[in-house]
């Protein structure tokens, strides 16, 4: 799952940009099943934002947690989502006089629920299947294949 955060000065963003502004973010992972991605925006009054130990008036920060997929190491992909993500938030930054900030943090796959229930694996048929359902359902075994969907018994 991305988790995107964003703290933002009050009355940044209306009701309806906050809507495109998420849609936009969902498309920037066409693989994953769209309910993986999770977008809270926090308004905050510039008494309860400070950057530099002053107010913060126009000022977005924006924390990702990327769990679902890590980039494990590929500079160049990573310079290239970076890219996108720069692209994507623009239209609702730079382009309003904005300033911003952008930090990823990348959790292991392996400590993260859904339902109670460990994801599937990247990739896999029952990926394929969450994507289909867009919403995390249990997943039989296929064929005696051990843990063909689930990535090992759930907790």
């Amino acid at each position: 799952m991305p988790l995107w955060t964003i703290y933002h000065s009050q009355d940044t963003y209306t009701d309806l940009e906050k809507q495109e502004l998420s849609a936009q973010l969902v498309k920037l992972y066409p693989v994953l099943p769209k309910f993986y991605v999770s977008i809270v925006f926090h308004a905050l009054s510039s008494q309860n934002f400070f950057i530099g130990g002053k107010p913060a008036e126009k000022f977005v920060r924006v924390s990702v947690d990327h769990i679902a997929r890590q980039f494990e190491g590929d500079e160049v992909l990573k310079r290239k989502w970076l890219r996108m993500v720069t692209s994507t938030l623009k239209p609702f930054t730079v382009d309003r006089g904005l300033d911003w900030e952008l930090h990823v943090d990348e959790t292991p796959f392996d400590l993260w629920l859904i339902q109670g229930m460990r994801p599937p694996l990247p990739g896999s048929k029952g990926e394929s299947c969450w994507i289909e359902h867009n919403r995390p359902v249990p997943l039989p075994l296929l064929d005696g294949e051990q843990d063909a969907f689930q990535t090992r018994q759930d907790p």
